[in-house]
């Protein structure tokens, strides 16, 4: 078993090697950087067009590997590294190739430097990764710095319906795996007032007090049903927006929050944004 971690040279920023040795160094394993780079298209050309694609390949794979080696050398100490490229005309189908040769325990992607303080912005191979992975798939947030060494608290997010207890049973599963506490978190937001003229706010924030009732009690049949045990931390937290209900959840260093996706076929995804995709932007 290694902990994979997709890294190109100017792509993406740190945070994902960051991630990839907290997660290398919890499950006491190896650390393999993927590099993943565009390849050239069988029928040759003319011109000497494919040669230099071909060059410019092999010399940002290269490049790649160079750039992760000086990053990890200060960070990665006592962890196993190994590089290793792929050409291949998708990324994303590339690395869970590495994924699984290697025997991947976990893959690792940075969120791309863009997105601003407080945005998460994910490019197409995190978007289709997140939905098609056959093994977990952990991604940074934007500027990951942990100062911990290794992991340190996993938290499930809980949507508190019958559907989602499952998603508990793994978190409690990977949770013990990686010898870490766990907590189960479930997120209220009232966002946009629909009709203050009509019932007032102070009617919706009863209504949305009363859900959050309801929820707690929820949770703590997760303990009487022995779904999780005695010493898992159950939390409700409300707010007015996303950002509000994240920041609110008291983050530790080296904590990770763990989410049920849904398959990448399910129509109603390409139409409707679903709570874990807010949860990962903000």
């Amino acid at each position: 078993m290694t902990v994979v971690v997709g890294y190109r040279a100017d792509k993406v920023g740190l945070s994902g090697l960051y991630l990839a040795v907290s997660f290398a160094r919890t499950l006491k394993t190896s650390l393999t950087v993927a590099t993943i780079v565009p390849k050239a298209w069988p029928a040759p050309s003319l011109a000497r067009v494919d040669a230099e694609f071909e060059h410019w390949a092999e010399h940002l794979a290269e490049n790649s590997a160079r750039e992760a080696r000086h990053y990890l050398f200060p960070l990665a100490d006592g962890v196993e590294v190994d590089y290793v490229q792929r050409a291949h005309r998708s990324v994303s189908n590339g690395l869970l190739e590495v994924a699984q040769e290697v025997g991947a325990e976990v893959l690792v992607l940075g969120s791309l430097p863009s997105g601003g303080r407080g945005q998460a912005v994910f490019g197409s191979t995190a978007d289709w990764l997140r939905h098609s992975s056959p093994v977990p798939l952990a991604i940074s947030a934007p500027g990951y710095h942990s100062q911990t060494g290794g992991l340190t608290r996993l938290s499930c997010a809980y949507s508190a319906n019958p559907q989602s207890v499952g998603v508990v049973a793994r978190c409690a599963e990977y949770a013990e795996r990686l010898g870490l506490p766990l907590r189960v978190i479930t997120f209220a937001v009232r966002g946009r007032t629909m009709y203050p003229p009509d019932v007032g706010l102070d009617v919706e924030d009863a209504v949305l007090e009363a859900w959050a009732v309801q929820a707690r009690e929820i949770l703590e049949s997760l303990k009487v049903d022995g779904v999780v045990g005695d010493d898992v931390v159950l939390q409700v937290v409300t707010g007015h927006s996303w950002v509000e209900v994240l920041h609110q959840a008291d983050w530790i260093d080296g904590e990770i929050l763990t989410l049920a996706t849904s398959p990448r076929t399910e129509l109603r995804r390409v139409l409707l944004g679903t709570r874990s995709d807010k949860i990962i932007r903000h």
